[in-house]
């Protein structure tokens, strides 16, 4: 014998609106910050501030006028006095070079190079044609600054391609020297936020 299907379909109806209906009203158990949050309007909301949040610069790119910059000297091919690949971007002596020096000189640091407490971090390949250990200075010369900071890792041999980490305490105009081997190579770079 079948059943009516009507009675079944009443009653599936009825269910489907009960758990359909209009959601219930807050428990007691809500807390009072998450009904205040709820009913906030957006234009009250202030914005969280964040470490990575840019900081705009103090000096702009008409600074860089006083400073003595470095141009690069660029490469031709590599030989006897060249003993590394082309770049246009090279400056350099007899014993050491580095790369990239800016075709203008300034050093454009974008958000991905700025640290969190302002410094700019940067990297430099070095070519080392006289044996020895790196080292790197650095003073502002446009203002009293603390030094920079280079970082030098192990494992590249006494001679040839050596890379460097250099954070810059501030913007402005940077003389950095690299010396290996009892001789030196040194630099003018004018550092800016972008």
């Amino acid at each position: 014998m079948r059943r009516p299907v009507r009675p079944m379909l009443g009653c599936l109806l009825a269910l489907l609106v009960t758990a359909c209906g209009s959601p219930a009203p807050p428990s007691a158990t809500s807390t009072p910050a998450t009904l205040a949050s709820a009913s906030t309007p957006l234009s009250t909301i202030e914005p969280t501030p964040t470490d990575s949040a840019p900081v705009p610069s103090r000096l702009t790119l008409a600074n860089a006028a006083t400073c003595p910059v470095t141009k690069p000297l660029g490469l031709g091919k590599p030989g006897a006095d060249r003993p590394f690949a082309t770049s246009d971007l090279a400056f350099g002596n007899a014993d050491l070079w580095v790369v990239p020096i800016e075709m203008d000189g300034i050093l454009r640091a974008g958000s991905r190079s700025v640290q969190s407490d302002g410094s700019i971090s940067t990297k430099f390949g070095w070519w080392r044609i006289t044996p020895g250990t790196l080292t790197i200075t650095g003073r502002r010369l446009d203002a009293s600054e603390s030094p920079v900071a280079a970082t030098i890792p192990d494992g590249y041999g006494d001679s040839g391609f050596q890379s460097s980490g250099v954070d810059f305490p501030t913007e402005g105009c940077w003389e950095l020297t690299g010396t290996v081997g009892g001789s030196s190579l040194t630099f003018v770079v004018f550092v800016i936020r972008t």
